[in-house]
């Protein structure tokens, strides 16, 4: 891991190679140095105005994300929920309504894209003590979730940007 001052992490961005891989499970819990990447990514998706931050974002190859949902500048509608761990997440079911949205990455600094998501996932992750959690998600937290979900399979949300119908969809320049 490379640190920057504080608690914060380096953020890799797109190009490099391990967002594109499959992470591995987390299998060790109670290691101390799962326990601080944790907390890493927490700081880290705090101080970078993020929603939600993939541990494959900092180079580190565990099926583990962090959703941090708040009102900040680049999403000044969030709904607050509180920065929670999901470890070795999986979507259990969704809901047929896929729902359009304007999304952003900390990986892909200046580009913002339509992506269509479902409007609700059940998923099942384990807490940061390995504790399994079964829970329902809606609207804009079901959208960070896949979003990190699809971190952790090697997907950005700039692969899933794509022409609707008669529309095509364009990157927009932002500050993320």
């Amino acid at each position: 891991m490379t640190k920057d001052k504080g608690q914060t992490l380096k953020v890799i961005q797109i190009g490099n190679s391990i967002l594109r891989q499959t992470a591995q499970p987390v299998e060790n819990f109670a290691a101390a140095s799962l326990q601080q990447l944790i907390d890493d990514l927490i700081d880290t998706a705090i101080a970078s105005h993020g929603v939600g931050i993939a541990a494959p974002q900092v180079a580190q190859s565990y099926r583990l994300f962090i959703v941090s949902s708040h009102p900040n500048p680049r999403y000044p509608d969030a709904p607050l929920m509180p920065p929670t761990p999901m470890l070795n997440p999986e979507i259990l079911s969704h809901s047929q309504t896929i729902v359009e949205g304007s999304e952003g990455c900390l990986s892909v600094p200046g580009k913002r894209g339509l992506v269509p998501r479902y409007q609700e996932i059940e998923v099942a992750y384990r807490d940061r003590d390995g504790n399994l959690h079964r829970q329902v998600f809606t609207d804009f937290i079901a959208r960070i979730i896949q979003h990190e979900l699809d971190h952790l399979n090697g997907i950005l949300f700039c692969d899933r940007v794509a022409p609707l119908g008669d529309r095509a969809v364009e990157f927009k320049d932002s500050q993320n």
